[in-house]
């Protein structure tokens, strides 16, 4: 059987629907019928629903619900009033979520969701204790889980280790006895000259004693990338410096998302386990952590300071990344989060930083060098210098622009924030010396000032002189501060829980609000959540999930119980998001047309029915007590799972091709001449979760 594959062909008739040609497994192949209808349904307009309730909406105006009350809500009914805050500020909701939040108030729940330190997550910490890597440092991490040849050899070290330590026993025992035998020859001729150690293996250890073995840690704590420059003749170690996400992808996509991975079937030791469990607490956070707003943020300022896992030391330093850097910072200063992320070794590493230096730093210590030297002569003539037009050492470390140029287009003002390329220089001349301290054994930040560009820089017209370390922290607020950043993050905010194309009047309020609270993001999100535009039907439904919020809301909406979520990673890679595996610095994309396309909806559409069918290891949902309806009837199984899942809204499009396959024997368990017909209800609830209005939040 081939594999499932899908391919649009125009008909005769080009006014008409496009056909597709499809070849898939018999339980799959319900998933083709809906692929059409999701390419048509799934592009960056509106819904076609929403229009069917809005024309209701002009007529008749009732009064507010209290469960409403507070919010700006004029356009939306209680249910999808809920359902929007929920789809966006929320992961989804999982079953009782609706009737939960309708009883407390909407805008209560919001605010709690503003404030996430005051709602209760033991639960699910409870389920993340047997993920043990998640609260390790990153030092723990580098010697708990080494790459192979790094583990084989410190395992030959110590075997090294002990051998010495047993030959040094041995020596010592020789050492006395030929000790008991001079004192004895002492007491006999005392004028005798005292015997050396005739033993070769002492003269051996007493060699490798005097040898600088904190040298050999040293080098063992400098990554590949730091002892080789990139050069025209070495362009692979060039990648490995200047291309950010160089490396090689880990396995959290594999062709089939139930298998076990080695690293977790073996219970092993390799690197690859790092990022496989901190995969699996994304996901499980996602699913089961009532700090919703939390979690959805965490995704959001991890994606917009995205860091690529699979790049050289980045493995062992992400889990510190987004446990120590992202999560604390999500609804704090932007000022703090920018700070905290240019500091932090993952970021250092993935753009390079930590290698950037002012070009004439090496000349400058060796001129301090030369000066102190002079200066304990006394008056005697000074040492002769260095030719000034000495070519410079092919190792010398010079200026890199990568993360000042990431750090103005990316992560603050915008590709169209106002900045030139001289002004990207002079703000990597800024962030000079902000490097790694043991890399490869203890990870930390460290600011080293001889390193750094001591002259006046100017950014943005601004000069920028404090001195050392205060350079760069001067750049930040600079840039924290300045309107192209307060628009900028505004606009990706909006873009992420309004609308691919974000109202400007919103955008505007919220770069309002982002620069007079001096960048204090649960501000902006307040600006956000409590405006109109939010909670207007232009913006219902109006996002397409990507594949983590598909695999974790479908996941939410069956009440899934998930044991192990590693699956449920594999296929988050499979549908076409693979986690921490993004490799430039951009992120994921945020608009429709990233996530459109006739493979990837198959792919929705094959994870949905084999989801509801409990075909996923690890997780098992309960679909008959969910929908609580008789399994002899096919119609009455669908308006169920229409009202449990999709509100009860679907397009007339939906509408006919779902109940054109309730006859269907993969939706029967019968034989076509069996007088009893019972519905598949997983297959109802699969076709259903793969809807186009299912796909969109």
């Amino acid at each position: 059987m081939k594999p499932s594959h899908a391919k649009l062909l125009p008909t005769k008739n080009s006014s008409h629907t496009p056909m597709a040609t499809v070849s898939l497994r018999p339980r799959a192949i319900l998933a083709a019928f809906l692929s059409i209808t999701c390419v048509l349904s799934l592009g960056v307009d509106v819904p076609t629903i929403a229009a069917i309730p809005a024309a209701a909406a002009k007529d008749k105006k009732p009064k507010q619900d209290p469960a409403l009350k507070g919010l700006p809500i004029k356009e939306l009914t209680v249910d999808e009033a809920i359902l929007h805050a929920m789809n966006r500020l929320a992961y989804g909701p999982r079953p009782g979520d609706l009737e939960r939040v309708r009883q407390m108030g909407l805008a209560k729940w919001i605010d709690q969701q503003l404030a996430p330190n005051s709602i209760d997550d033991k639960a699910v910490n409870a389920r993340l204790e047997n993920l043990p890597t998640l609260s390790m440092s990153s030092a723990r991490l580098i010697e708990g889980y080494p790459q192979p040849k790094q583990a084989a050899v410190q395992a030959a070290k110590r075997v090294d280790a002990a051998a010495n330590s047993n030959q040094q026993q041995l020596n010592n025992g020789r050492a006395a006895n030929a000790k008991d035998l001079q004192n004895a020859a002492d007491a006999s001729v005392t004028t005798a000259p005292p015997a050396p150690p005739s033993s070769s293996a002492a003269v051996g250890q007493s060699a490798q004693s005097n040898s600088p073995e904190v040298n050999v840690a040293d080098k063992a704590s400098v990554p590949a990338s730091m002892k080789t420059k990139p050069s025209a003749s070495n362009p692979e170690v060039a990648a490995n410096l200047t291309t950010p996400g160089a490396g090689k992808r880990n396995g959290l996509s594999g062709p089939d998302p139930n298998a076990v991975p080695r690293v977790i079937a073996d219970d092993s030791k390799k690197p690859q386990r790092v990022i496989e469990e901190l995969a699996m607490a994304k996901v499980t956070r996602a699913i089961y952590s009532e700090r919703q707003l939390q979690q959805v943020m965490d995704d959001f300022w991890f994606n917009h300071f995205n860091v690529y896992a699979a790049k050289g030391e980045d493995k062992w330093y992400l889990t510190s990344y987004e446990r120590d850097v992202i999560q604390p910072h999500t609804l704090g200063k932007f000022k703090d989060l920018v700070t905290a992320t240019a500091e932090s070794p993952a970021m250092l590493f993935y753009l390079d930083n930590f290698l950037s230096a002012d070009p004439n730093a090496a000349q400058r210590q060796a001129a301090l060098r030369a000066m102190r030297q002079n200066r304990g002569r006394r008056g005697r003539p000074p040492l002769p210098q260095a030719p000034q037009n000495q070519q410079p050492k092919k190792n010398t470390r010079g200026l890199n622009e990568n993360y000042g140029r990431e750090l103005m287009e990316l992560h603050t003002l915008g590709v169209e924030g106002g900045y030139t390329q001289k002004d990207v220089t002079e703000l990597a001349r800024c962030f000079t010396g902000w490097t790694i301290d043991k890399p490869r054994v203890n990870p930390q930040f460290k600011f080293d000032e001889k390193l750094h560009d001591p002259d006046q820089k100017i950014v943005l017209k601004k000069k920028i002189h404090g001195g050392g370390m205060k350079d760069g922290e001067q750049a930040i607020e600079l840039l924290a501060k300045h309107p192209s950043t307060a628009k900028f993050i505004s606009t990706k905010l909006a873009r992420r829980f309004v609308s691919d194309n974000p109202p400007a009047p919103l955008v505007a309020r919220m770069a309002k609000t982002f620069e007079s609270s001096d960048g204090d993001i649960r501000a902006v999100m307040h600006t956000m959540i409590y405006s109109p535009e939010f909670w207007s039907r232009d913006a219902y439904r109006a996002k397409i999930k990507t594949p983590f919020e598909l695999v974790v809301s479908a996941v939410r909406a069956l009440g899934t119980d998930v044991d192990t979520a590693m699956p449920l990673v594999q296929w988050v890679g499979r549908i076409g998001e693979p986690l921490y595996q993004c490799q430039p610095p951009t992120g994921y994309a945020d608009t429709a047309e990233a996530w459109v396309n006739t493979g990837v909806l198959l792919n929705r559409l094959n994870f949905s029915l084999t989801l509801a069918g409990n075909k996923v290891r690890g997780a098992r949902a309960d679909v008959g007590s969910l929908l609580g309806v008789d399994a002899t009837e096919p119609k009455v199984a669908l308006e169920r799972a229409l009202q449990i899942f999709l509100s009860g809204q679907a397009s007339p499009t939906t509408l006919e091709t779902l109940q054109k396959q309730l006859d269907s024997p993969q939706v029967l368990q019968a034989k076509l001449d069996d007088p009893v017909k019972k519905v598949d209800l997983g297959v109802v609830t699969g076709l259903v979760l793969g809807a186009p209005e299912f796909q969109r939040r």
